[in-house]
């Protein structure tokens, strides 16, 4: 019995117990998961490499091909120049599809001269740049790889019969658009002609040896996120005599046509009553300045338009242009508008836009007052109507708050002094020249950096903030990228200053003047500015002349009144503000609703 007992214990020893049965598992099966990952990775990269040397391969075969043909016939069948290359294409290799593009170009060399240059090469096509893509859209991680090469004829250049076209692209400031897509088609041509091709860094694309054709060549230009433009036939049914025609290509000569495209920008519309109510439904026209025809004009954007059931309406793609609004509305009128028409848009930023709107009453006058210097609407104007009866004096509502000098020095809590501010840090000339904010010279060189906290600007009640704008918009070069930029801040007991950007938060920076004020301030009565100046040379300095901010309060137009119930008739019309000279004119009332723009000079 006591022999048996001894076996048992030794047989449960050499076992093994549940816990490190599990362990062992686990232990192997995750080596197992990381031999397979590994063995997957580099399966992985050798399918890659197999990929890249079968489109090596396929690419060499292309161009092959290519250098085989006589000089005559390499081109691209349809395009220019013309050739038996087919331009896009799907060839299995391996059991995998790839996608072939071939991109042809004419090269004038400027070793003999260039085609509209000194000398004047008459036989601009020296010899062809061939460039072959390969690209696969079902393969893992293949990155499209391109592969060029040159053709060069065997024999001596003859005066060429045909001639080039340069497309030029540049965006709202002159500066060119590399990348943009340029679509050419000449239809003239027999077999027609279809171009598909990119600007190169100075935004342009040569078409060397173009055969020649009168208003032949269709082109269109545009760019992902960019407006387009393109050319318009002569005598077409709605645009009969267009600005830019369809492009003609004499012999041996250049012809170079512009195109001007920039980045787009979104208008938030919004239409609410004079109490700040969403006003839904409102039917209006938005129409740009823009041309693209003339006797009779054709405008480049003009559509029609109706905020939702919640009054709002949110449209994208708009270029760079100012466009004006009208209500086609058949219960409501347009009574003001924040900021005010015509609207300005500048390319690749969001403008938001409220129209203020009122229930049609007979006879309706709308009058907003401006000042001559700025343009930006005046506050606290006196506006007075008279005549037929009727008389009724009205003061504009704050439009804006404005500073242009800072010679009087800090220490000024409110804004009371128009010549001074609350502090800097020391390191900025507010008085030399008067009139200008600008960093400090010592020994012939400026201070690299200073800051500026205005004085507390009192709208007298809640107000909804909408943008600061400041001049010069523009700096010198040399002083680098945003070398002028604000932060704001605002409340509504005159203590707790929280300085913040655009994005609401106090890491950003209003760098570009007429931003939009982030909303996070709306509903607030007090507000500072806080000015930045910052320089990469000490060489120069960057400067600011005026600064101002916009705002309605309670959705009342800024520098803008509305008189209601008015008759058929003439009536006085006169406006009179503090340091300004009055305005007084005749107007005649002879519509359901009219608005008169009043400029007051200082």
């Amino acid at each position: 019995m006591k022999l048996r007992e001894v076996d048992l214990k030794n047989a449960s020893k050499s076992g093994f117990t549940l816990i490190e049965v599990l362990v062992g598992a686990a232990v192997f099966v995750f080596i197992s998961v990381s031999v397979f990952q590994s063995y997957g990775k580099v399966m992985e990269v050798v399918h890659a490499s197999r990929l890249k040397i079968s489109a090596a391969a396929l690419a060499n075969e292309q161009l092959e091909i290519i250098r085989n043909l006589s000089y005559e016939d390499v081109g691209i069948f349809g395009g220019l120049p013309a050739g038996k290359i087919i331009q896009s294409q799907a060839l299995v290799r391996d059991g995998v599809t790839f996608d072939v593009s071939a991109t042809i170009r004419n090269i004038d060399d400027p070793f003999d001269g260039t085609i509209g240059g000194i000398p004047n090469d008459t036989s601009p096509a020296d010899y062809k740049l061939v460039e072959v893509e390969i690209s696969c859209s079902t393969c893992k991680n293949f990155q499209p790889a391109s592969f060029t090469s040159y053709v060069a004829p065997a024999n001596l250049e003859t005066a060429s019969t045909n001639g080039a076209l340069f497309v030029r692209v540049f965006d709202a400031v002159g500066q060119p658009v590399s990348g943009a897509s340029v679509h050419i088609e000449n239809n003239q041509a027999n077999p027609a002609i279809m171009i598909d091709d990119t600007t190169n860094n100075d935004g342009v694309l040569q078409i060397v040896d173009a055969p020649p054709g009168v208003e032949a060549y269709e082109i269109s230009v545009s760019k992902s996120g960019y407006s387009q433009e393109e050319t318009y036939p002569n005598g077409a049914l709605g645009n009969p005599n267009p600005i830019k025609p369809h492009a003609t290509v004499a012999v041996q000569q250049v012809t170079q046509i512009s195109f001007s495209i920039d980045k787009t920008r979104t208008l938030d519309i919004s239409s609410v009553s004079e109490t700040c109510t969403p006003v839904g439904n409102i039917d209006f026209s938005l129409a740009g300045l823009k041309l693209i025809g003339t006797s009779p004009d054709v405008l480049k954007y003009g559509t029609n338009q109706i905020t939702n059931s919640s009054g709002g309406r949110t449209i994208t793609g708009l270029e760079w242009d100012t466009y004006n609004i009208a209500l086609t509305d058949g219960a409501y009128d347009l009574v003001g508008s924040t900021p005010l028409f015509p609207l300005s848009l500048n390319p690749n930023a969001q403008q938001d836009l409220k129209l203020i709107v009122a229930p049609k009453d007979p006879q309706t006058l709308s009058v907003i007052v401006k000042d001559a210097s700025t343009q930006l609407p005046l506050s606290g104007a006196s506006v007075t109507l008279d005549g037929m009866g009727y008389n009724e004096i009205f003061i504009t509502g704050q439009g804006f708050l404005r500073q242009t000098d800072w010679s009087g020095g800090a220490g000024q809590e409110d804004f009371i002094d128009t010549t001074r501010y609350y502090n800097s840090s020391g390191s900025l000339d507010t008085s030399n020249p008067t009139g200008e904010i600008r960093l400090m010279e010592v020994f012939d060189e400026y201070l690299p950096s200073g800051d500026l906290t205005s004085s507390a600007f009192d709208t007298g009640s809640a107000g909804n903030f909408h943008q600061i704008i400041w001049q010069p918009q523009s700096q010198p070069p040399d002083t680098g990228l945003d070398s002028v930029k604000f932060q704001i801040a605002t409340n509504n007991d005159q203590i707790t200053w929280g300085f913040l950007g655009p994005d609401g938060t106090s890491n950003t920076f209003y760098t570009l003047a007429d931003m939009n004020i982030n909303p996070v301030h709306n509903g607030d009565q007090y507000i500072r500015y806080k000015a930045f100046l910052v320089t990469a040379s000490t060489t120069w300095t960057p400067n600011i002349s005026d600064v101002a901010l916009t705002f309605t309060s309670s959705c009342v137009p800024p520098g803008g009144v509305t008189f209601t119930g008015l008759v058929s008739g003439d009536y006085t019309l006169t406006v009179s503000q503090a340091g300004y000279q009055p305005f007084s004119d005749t107007i005649n009332i002879s519509s359901s609703w009219q608005q008169q723009e009043v400029v007051l000079s200082p």
